[in-house]
């Protein structure tokens, strides 16, 4: 991460608050964030859950198994833990928040994601933070376009 440079007030907030990580020397860590067009939704998803991916991002890699570590519907944050598939990324830890916002005039949502993970053998700090970079800016997309879809579905309905 480089600073609070170029966030806005609300992010480098959101970011304080949720996203602290401590990596060690073999580790890396960095932030995204995504903006989407679409209310703030919740989750019914239970601690401990855990998640098999079909990873289609045509990073190296077919599957990962991920554990739900942390969700507070309240502070719409959660966090998970890759616990196994065919990749290389190991103690990799996320933070997800989300945060309402108010973009072109309509309900909006703030996604904040920070991850730490080791750094592979044979790999630069640099290197294995583009790869994670890569895979979760592919996921916040699709996720905005999804929630987007759907936003766009309920402000079309005429209202009774």
């Amino acid at each position: 991460m480089s600073g609070n440079g170029g966030f806005s007030s609300l992010e480098r907030e959101c970011i304080g608050r949720h996203h602290r990580h401590e990596p060690a020397e073999n580790q890396c860590t960095s932030l995204l964030i995504k903006h989407i067009k679409a209310p703030l939704p919740l989750g019914n998803l239970e601690i401990g859950s855990i998640r098999e991916v079909d990873v289609k991002s045509g990073l190296p890699a077919t599957t990962s198994t991920e554990r739900l570590e942390l969700l507070d519907d309240d502070k719409h944050i959660l966090s998970f833990r890759i616990v196994g598939g065919d990749h290389r990324l190991r103690n990799y830890s996320s933070i997800i928040s989300l945060h309402s916002e108010i973009i072109e005039g309509r309900p909006g949502t703030l996604v904040v994601e920070s991850f730490v993970v080791d750094t592979p053998e044979g790999n630069t700090k640099d290197e294995t933070c583009f790869v994670v970079e890569t895979l979760i800016k592919c996921n916040l997309k699709s996720l905005a376009d999804v929630s987007e879809g759907l936003a766009i579905q309920d402000w079309t309905e005429p209202i009774v």
